[in-house]
């Protein structure tokens, strides 16, 4: 029912700062949990941070203090702010949006976050 794109990614220096995307599109995202996801090279994909349709965010504690999700109704976007970049957070970032009544998760095709030094 809703699709979602990230923009944004790209290569940063560890230490730097990197701002994340997620437009959708096909339906309004206010009725959605809203959630960035990562995975690392041979890696699980792991909640990195999550946003209630309320606007209450949840941050994973390797995160918590360096990045900063957002979202806007209005605009069909998420945003996620991340800061402090280490090595470890080189990976794909997916948005997730989990339906209100179905709880069924949609995904983007995901950014590519790579750190270098």
């Amino acid at each position: 029912q809703v699709q979602l794109v990230e923009s944004g990614g790209g290569l940063v220096q560890f230490g730097g700062s990197l701002r994340l995307s997620c437009e959708a599109s096909g339906s309004g995202i206010r009725a959605y949990d809203m959630g960035w996801y990562r995975q690392a090279p041979g890696k699980e994909r792991e909640l990195v941070t999550s946003i209630s349709r309320r606007g209450r965010t949840n941050y994973a504690d390797s995160v918590k203090g360096r990045f900063s999700m957002s979202r806007d109704n209005a605009k069909n976007t998420v945003d996620l702010q991340m800061k402090s970049l280490k090595p470890e957070e080189t990976a794909d970032y997916y948005c997730n949006a989990k339906g209100r009544i179905s709880e069924q998760d949609y995904w983007g095709k995901g950014t590519q976050v790579t750190g270098s030094s």
